[in-house]
């Protein structure tokens, strides 16, 4: 369309604020600021006939720049809905605190698809980002629990296998004990089948020394498929979890369905 006007003023495409000099062909680089003097125009031009056709070119700047501005809007980088009547103002609902969504709470149970049990997870405890077998499976401060998977028919009974492991998880944890003392040694009901835990207060090198506890869990109909271990080490003192948390995830281990 541009290619029609005649040579003369017209508002800048690139600065709406100025007026651009076309020579009939193209843009030159003069510009002015409206109705400032300016190079020459055509010989024998009359100053009507420009006026016109400036006002001419205005209308038609004009409607260039509203069809480009609603072509632009159309084609929007995300959902842009452009309106083919006079836009309305939304009617928005303020949100109540009733209203607002609530928070996500964190996971009450662990499920450890490994060893084919789950377990609760106290206030303050969080899952480990990852979990593998002799892994962490969660954490708080001052506490971990583990979970280890034994040779399947290894053949030895719960109690063996916890008295036997108890030492490992003591050293695993907290490296050179220097004592221990047994604080609980008995047979439980727990993931679907019989196990047995066995609990020291151990002394270590530095600090006030720990708990560490053996959880051994037989393979039983409707429990883990293997013989497993959980382990747990408990800081001692006000740095760690409180000891009934050791009790509130024993009783709380579930058997998988699988």
């Amino acid at each position: 369309m541009s290619r029609t006007l005649p040579p003369g003023w017209y508002p800048d495409p690139d600065a709406p604020l100025l007026e651009r000099w076309w020579n009939g062909t193209a843009w030159t680089d003069h510009r002015r600021a409206p109705e400032a003097p300016g190079p020459p125009q055509a010989a024998g031009r009359a100053a009507g006939r420009a006026r016109a056709v400036a006002l001419t070119a205005c209308g038609i700047a004009l409607v260039a720049a509203i069809v480009s501005g609603a072509f632009a809007l159309a084609r929007g980088d995300g959902d842009d809905v452009v309106a083919d009547t006079a836009p309305t103002v939304a009617r928005t609902t303020p949100t109540t605190a009733s209203q607002a969504p609530a928070p996500s709470s964190p996971p009450s149970r662990l499920v450890d698809e490994l060893d084919g049990i789950s377990l609760p997870l106290p206030d303050g405890w969080a899952p480990s980002k990852y979990v593998t077998r002799d892994n962490v499976v969660m954490t708080t401060d001052g506490g971990r629990v583990f979970t280890h998977t034994l040779p399947a028919g290894s053949g030895r009974a719960p109690a063996a296998l916890a008295k036997q492991d108890i030492p490992r998880a003591a050293g695993t944890s907290y490296g050179r004990i220097r004592s221990h003392r047994v604080i609980r040694s008995e047979r439980v009901a727990v993931a679907g089948g019989a196990g047995y835990l066995v609990r020291w207060r151990v002394k270590t090198a530095q600090g006030p020394g720990a708990y560490v506890q053996s959880l051994a869990l037989a393979p039983d109909r409707g429990g883990p498929a293997d013989a497993v271990v959980v382990r747990f080490a408990f800081d001692a003192g006000p740095d760690g979890p409180p000891l009934a948390d050791m009790d509130r995830i024993t009783g709380g281990i579930r058997p998988v369905e699988r």
